[in-house]
């Protein structure tokens, strides 16, 4: 190793966590679109230079054009001294599978026979999402033999199947494990993974390229279709229109269906009826917070993959600190081991509790909207649903506004993005929301009043 460098093995042990992170703030679609294949190349301590490989140099500009300020942030976590971040280019991998869809890459592939199941992976598919990794608990019990049910041969005793979870508790993790169990059984299987956000984009692409036959045949043609949050076509009538008509070409013609979502069906607002009846009309299964012992499990599985010894009291204390999803209780175990490789320090409870206390600190006051709006509909006493609701009198519509306005000043949440979690309503609404309240806290005192109190529910 040269002097003032890190060699490049603890450099790629850092990238792993690092981009776990990244994976998990960013999103999936972006972090494989532009993020999966970078390399860490060297870090020169004495000037704080860290190099890093993109695939050309288009990717190399775009990554430091959109996520410059991102990977400094994440690196140095784990680099104290960076300084400066360079993306260089380099030759694509030789073995990088596209990410066409299976059922359009099918025809160059043999159908049965000794390909593994990366080869005949869907867009997307993450092959570290499978049922060997997912942690039962009481918390996820129903959700995952439901899901093994829908992977197995034999044909699921119901059918489809709703998984209804929070950020980052695990309903995305079933969906590639359930297309991971089903291409392993079945290397020919038309598989099609996606978000309804990404049918959308793709549905009304299709509509203006006119080409809606060969977007109809592709879709209805799957031997199994995956759709996660469904949350995200609330409000978009034409796109639920055709979401049906697919459900139901999909499962008359043999096909199984899972649909994810973050709200039980009937939460719903603003999906059409007919939608809901056909999700509502097989299994839904839950998929609770974990509770203590199943975050403490979780941990545990992760560092033995990574073959890693953490002491049982720095897990547990991880587990109890990060209590809200999986992804923040993983992430806080990435930066933790990468600290420790990088600067050759023991994991012990104090250094845990030094590297993490602030994280832990935001983690626990990070407020949600779903925390938010929880806590208007308990002061002003109406039903949560009402949130998503397109009714209009004053007695809903007023703690509507209330519940948006303190989404956008204590979330870092877009108005669009709250928008969506308000029944799909446009940002515009949010915009007219927000000014609407600030307006009347000047002059109205008893709102003035609730909304103060709503907060100290919130921080207490």
């Amino acid at each position: 190793m040269v002097a003032g460098s890190i060699d490049v093995q603890r450099l790629a042990a850092a990238w792993t966590t690092v981009a776990a992170g990244l994976r998990s703030d960013i999103g999936a679609r972006a972090f494989d679109h532009w993020l999966k294949h970078v390399k860490p190349v060297s870090f020169d301590a004495s000037s704080g230079l860290l190099t890093l490989s993109s695939p050309s140099a288009f990717i190399g500009e775009q990554i430091e054009k959109r996520f410059a300020d991102r990977l400094r942030l994440a690196w140095l976590q784990v680099l104290p001294g960076l300084r400066t971040l360079a993306v260089n280019a380099h030759q694509r991998p030789a073995n990088v599978v596209s990410a066409m869809p299976v059922a359009e890459r099918r025809g160059n592939l043999p159908l049965h026979g000794s390909a593994s199941v990366a080869d005949h992976a869907p867009p997307q598919l993450d092959p570290r999402l499978t049922f060997d990794n997912f942690v039962q608990g009481r918390s996820n019990i129903l959700a995952l033999n439901a899901a093994r049910r829908m992977a197995a041969v034999e044909a699921p005793q119901f059918h489809p199947l709703y998984l209804r979870a929070e950020t980052g508790q695990g309903k995305t993790h079933l969906l590639h494990s359930i297309a991971s169990a089903t291409l392993a059984r079945d290397t020919g299987a038309r598989i099609i993974l996606m978000s309804a956000e990404k049918f959308m984009m793709e549905f009304v692409g299709a509509m203006r390229a006119n080409e809606m036959m060969a977007f109809k045949a592709r879709l209805r043609a799957a031997d199994l279709l995956l759709i996660d949050d469904l949350q995200f076509v609330i409000g978009k009538d034409s796109t639920q229109i055709e979401l049906l008509h697919t459900f139901d070409d999909v499962m008359t013609s043999g096909g199984r269906l899972v649909v994810a979502a973050d709200r039980l069906p009937h939460r719903l607002d603003g999906i059409d009826q007919r939608l809901l009846s056909r999700l509502a009309g097989g299994l839904v299964a839950d998929i609770d917070p974990p509770d203590q012992d199943l975050r403490a499990a979780i941990l545990e599985r992760k560092a033995a993959a990574l073959g890693v010894m953490v002491p049982t009291a720095v897990l547990d204390w991880i587990a109890h600190s990060f209590p809200r999803n999986v992804r923040e209780l993983e992430g806080a175990l990435n930066k933790l081991l990468a600290y420790a490789a990088l600067t050759d320090t023991p994991i012990d409870l104090a250094m845990a509790q030094e590297r993490l206390a602030e994280t832990a600190r935001g983690s626990r006051a990070r407020i949600t909207i779903e925390e938010i709006q929880r806590a208007v509909c308990a002061h002003y006493r109406i039903d949560k649903s009402e949130m998503a609701s397109q009714r209009r009198t004053r007695a809903v519509a007023r703690p509507r506004q209330v519940a948006m306005y303190l989404a956008k000043e204590l979330t870092p949440r877009s108005f669009p993005e709250i928008g969506r979690r308000f029944g799909g309503r446009d940002h515009s609404t949010v915009i007219h929301a927000v000014r609407t309240i600030e307006a009347l806290r000047v002059d109205d005192a008893d709102l003035d009043t609730d909304i103060r109190r709503i907060r100290r529910a919130l921080t207490a």
